[in-house]
């Protein structure tokens, strides 16, 4: 009962004639934003960071509601239309999307994501209002060593389920490691890789770093790729309404595929990929229609469009009650939250009820602004896909830079921005994934400071970090999700040798 009361207060916050507007504003930049070609929520989170500087904090996480939500519906109408999907959660969208518009079928492709990312999101968000004060309450008994041991869990997680190798995932990590550590010691007082230059004194803005890897870094290789994937916009034909049978073929995928994304999402392990390919998986299994798998089946579009949504609203859990980002997405929002120098953790919600839960409540207003905002305006989305590709790039990087100009009013900052920036294009080019970066940018200098207070309070004894049970099964877990894999290919490769012949018969 006590969620539910606090979610009422939610609303009384978010349903104030200029909160609305700013949900709605919200809305409507992060769908304008996110529908461009390449460009996925992180991205425009990151580029809409900007946005927010002049806004009280309630205003401007209210918006962010909006441009995180709006900038996953606009991913997948572009996975749809243009066959780009602007993250790896987005790649079966846009495989069945993408062929169900050459088919003829766009229009229903686009509704059945819509709607089943306006019903996974509300359930998602119901579990979040439930499930999120619980886990505050639980996290009040964390100490240093626990806090330590969870970041360590979000570096693991982040950097073995992102990218196609581990060893690549730990470079982006110390790169991201070694931004954070940039500035004043706080316990020498020592400039630390400052380079002599004052203006690095206070480290370099998380903002910068997100918005340099991410929109000047996607915007760089997505143009040096621009002659070599060449798309064209699948036009939308026929009405937007689902037909009697698309619905039929498509309410059970939307409650699976959030019954799949929420709990994953939710989980400090968990993120948008994983959830996506399990229901697209177990999509494939149940269909009464698997000759259409492959070939544009509306089942393979709206089960993962809604775990993918249902895991948005999941990966609030940990950011909120536990500070932790356990996507880029949610590395960018944590950025946003230091920003106003608001830590999320348990004690959010005893300190900052109203901000809290009036960004709950927006969560459920902002659902169904893009329900009732996006389909009629599809017509708009899909001319933005007409733009000159040249001029789109070189308006994100000069938006990008005006952005940090406004927050740095340095040419540092600018040089920072643009250096990390080609950072991100070259880690693009050799495949390196760019969310342990930003995660590390963020939760290395809590890492830091958690390990130093751990170590001040056992006296220099070490071993607290593996003595106290909760902190000791966490990096257990962490462990597991590092090896677990590499066991399980080794074993199944000795399963296999074992069968001789039998196996590759």
């Amino acid at each position: 009962m006590d969620s539910l009361s606090n979610l009422a207060d939610g609303f009384s916050v978010a349903l104030t004639p200029e909160n609305l507007l700013w949900a709605l504003v919200g809305v409507f930049l992060g769908t304008l934003v996110g529908v461009l070609p390449g460009i996925g929520p992180a991205l425009t989170v990151a580029l809409l960071l900007p946005v927010t500087y002049s806004l009280e904090p309630i205003q401007a996480f209210i918006m962010f509601a909006g441009i995180y939500y709006g900038g996953m519906y606009g991913g997948s109408t572009t996975s749809i239309l243009l066959n780009t999907p602007g993250e790896s959660a987005s790649i079966i969208t846009a495989l069945e999307g993408n062929r169900m518009a050459k088919r003829g079928r766009g229009a229903a492709a686009l509704s059945t994501a819509a709607i089943g990312s306006f019903v996974a999101g509300t359930i998602a968000t119901l579990g979040l209002t439930f499930l999120a004060p619980v886990m505050a309450d639980v996290a009040l008994n964390f100490g240093p060593a626990e806090y330590l041991a969870l970041i360590i869990l979000a570096f693991t997680a982040i950097t073995a389920l992102l990218g196609s190798s581990l060893v690549r995932g730990l470079v982006s990590l110390f790169f991201g490691l070694a931004i954070g550590l940039i500035g004043i010691d706080a316990l020498t007082g020592q400039p630390r890789f400052t380079f002599g230059n004052q203006h690095l004194l206070n480290g370099v803005d998380v903002v910068t770093v997100a918005v340099g890897l991410f929109a000047v870094g996607e915007t760089l290789w997505v143009a040096s790729r621009m002659r070599h994937d060449k798309a064209d916009v699948e036009p939308i034909k026929g009405s937007l309404w689902m037909t009697k049978d698309d619905w039929r073929r498509s309410w059970k995928p939307w409650l699976r595929g959030t019954a799949i994304g929420f709990p994953i999402g939710s989980l400090p392990a968990g993120g948008a990929e994983i959830p996506t390919f399990l229901s697209y998986s177990l999509e494939k299994k149940l269909t009464d229609h698997p000759e259409e798998f492959g070939k544009g089946a509306i089942e393979g579009v709206a089960g993962p469009e809604a775990a993918n949504n249902a895991s948005a609203a999941g990966v609030l859990v940990p950011l909120l009650t536990l500070g932790l980002p356990t996507s880029a997405t949610a590395a960018i929002m944590l950025a946003a939250f230091q920003r106003y120098n608001i830590q999320p953790g348990p004690q959010l919600f005893d300190r900052n009820p109203d901000l809290v839960w009036g960004l709950i409540a927006s969560l459920y207003i902002g659902n169904l602004m893009l329900l009732v905002l996006n389909l009629p305006l599809v017509g708009l989305w899909v001319k933005l896909l007409s733009i000159p590709r040249p001029l789109l790039y070189g308006g994100i990087l000069v938006f990008a830079g005006l952005g940090t100009w406004a927050q740095s009013q340095s040419v540092t900052g600018l040089v920072v921005l643009y250096a990390i920036g080609i950072v991100g294009y070259l880690m693009r080019r050799f495949d390196i994934p760019v969310g342990p970066a930003v995660v590390g940018g963020i939760l290395g200098p809590e890492a830091e400071t958690h390990f130093r207070r751990a170590m001040q309070i056992s006296q220099g004894d070490a071993s607290v970090f593996v003595t106290r049970p909760l902190s000791a099964t966490i990096l257990a877990v962490a462990v597991v999700l590092i090896f677990g894999p590499r066991v399980w290919r080794l074993w199944q490769r000795h399963r296999g040798g074992n069968t001789g012949g039998l196996a590759t018969e």
